[in-house]
């Protein structure tokens, strides 16, 4: 990686005040709002903003500093590989929307996804054992990454880490086909509803 976006040296208060204003995400990241907002084209999704979800983005954002991810399409499904390399807990609300954007990263950006699979494989991430806000201001984003273990050796994937990647993979597209199927029904009960 070239310069880092959140040096080192800064808190990580500062770095994720610094993520929501480059981001759009607004002073508190969007963690008081109702409804979350997904832009997926041509519409967007909405979902409400729950007490988990909120204690998910909190960590996920985090994550976004740690490895320099950025939140656009690409960035948005290689921290999502990472997170499900790493694996996201009890955080359920994590589960859902990387598999949802592990998939576009599929389908767009499939070396980056592998690249950040196989990088997730050797990192550990603070889902599993949480972060308190009341650290920020206190730990560096230096420390973030040595906790996760980001600077581990990125040695070649094994075999097992290949094969966790293809059932990840088909996870994600049996996740979306279930969705889809659910949207068929739905359509299909309107559709006779009306008629």
């Amino acid at each position: 990686m070239s310069a880092k976006s959140y040096p080192d040296t800064m808190t990580l208060a500062e770095a994720r005040s610094l993520f929501f204003a480059r981001s759009g995400l607004g002073e508190d990241g969007g963690y008081n709002a109702r409804w979350v907002r997904v832009e997926t084209k041509p519409i967007p999704v909405y979902f409400p903003n729950t007490a988990r979800r909120v204690e998910a983005a909190k960590l996920h954002d985090l994550h976004h500093v740690a490895m320099e991810y950025e939140t656009d399409w690409a960035g948005e499904a290689e921290i999502a590989a990472w997170e499900i390399a790493s694996g996201c807990g009890r955080h359920g609300w994590a589960w859902l929307l990387n598999l949802g954007a592990f998939t576009v990263g599929m389908a767009l950006f499939p070396r980056r996804l592998y690249r950040a699979f196989m990088r997730g494989r050797r990192c550990a991430n603070l889902y599993r054992e949480g972060f308190p806000e009341s650290e920020l201001a206190t730990k560096s984003v230096s420390w973030l990454r040595e906790r996760c273990g980001i600077d581990r050796d990125d040695s070649k994937p094994s075999a097992s880490d290949k094969l966790a990647y293809v059932f990840w993979c088909f996870v994600a597209i049996a996740y979306h086909a279930a969705w889809f199927a659910f949207g068929l029904a739905i359509l299909w009960w309107l559709v006779i509803r009306i008629l």
